[in-house]
């Protein structure tokens, strides 16, 4: 499907991020599931998505208020976990940045992994691509993300107790993100930093509150840039 118009633009936005429907539907529901077990209302349960609409924030906030974790523990964990959005805006602001304010806030609201990760690959792919035909393929790719998110949280939380242990929806988060990362794989940074995160992660893992992950994950960013950075320099030395 080509992307001639500001219609055709959203509709291949669309069709290229459907396929998340399928980690989509088990992943919300197993936060609205988690959410209650932790002893928030179905209503707080769609709220607190409808307002936050970042999966790994919201579990890594549902598990420290389970741990019982200081309000401020969880508000900085979840935030470090969300650092990542600014780097998608900043990614996503060469493309879309003189795009209308109006259209830039929604935007902003939505970018979440999926729609990043989908819209970037096509800019990329596509220079030539108009800033409003960017900006609907940018909708169109979350189109089928975030009303999913809303509507399967609820479920999930209606449920609650009563979905079996045997359907492990748990299966849906490193699916998900294993198919949203295992495409930007596209330098030796990029392969550093993830193992350095997932090796300092595990060695973190006694770290109280869950900041293992938080740890492992500035140690991965760190490990990247400086790799990076010497790669660069050595390209410009030679």
């Amino acid at each position: 499907m080509t992307t001639t118009t500001v219609k055709s633009a959203f509709l291949k936005g669309f069709t290229d991020g459907s396929p998340f429907i399928l980690v989509i539907i088990p992943f919300a529901s197993l936060f609205g599931l988690l959410a209650t077990e932790a002893g928030l209302t179905v209503l707080e349960s769609l709220v607190f998505s409808l307002v936050v609409i970042a999966g790994a924030a919201q579990f890594t906030a549902l598990q420290l208020l389970q741990e019982e974790a200081p309000t401020v523990i969880v508000l900085i964990s979840a935030l470090a976990v969300n650092l990542r959005m600014a780097m998608y805006s900043a990614s996503l602001t060469p493309y879309i940045g003189s795009a209308p304010l109006w259209q830039r806030a929604f935007a902003a609201y939505l970018t979440v992994d999926q729609s990043y990760v989908v819209s970037i690959a096509e800019f990329e792919k596509r220079p030539e691509m108009t800033v409003p035909q960017r900006v609907a393929y940018f909708f169109g790719a979350v189109a089928t993300v975030a009303p999913l998110w809303y509507i399967f949280t609820v479920v999930g939380a209606v449920l609650g107790t009563q979905v079996p242990d045997s359907w492990a929806l748990d299966f849906a988060i490193p699916i998900t993100f294993l198919a949203m990362i295992a495409p930007m794989f596209r330098t030796l940074a990029h392969v550093l930093a993830a193992f350095v995160a997932v090796v300092v992660s595990l060695l973190a893992a006694g770290v109280p509150y869950s900041m293992g992950v938080i740890i492992g994950g500035l140690a991965g960013m760190l490990a990247g840039a400086a790799l990076e950075k010497y790669l660069e320099q050595k390209r410009g030395g030679s």
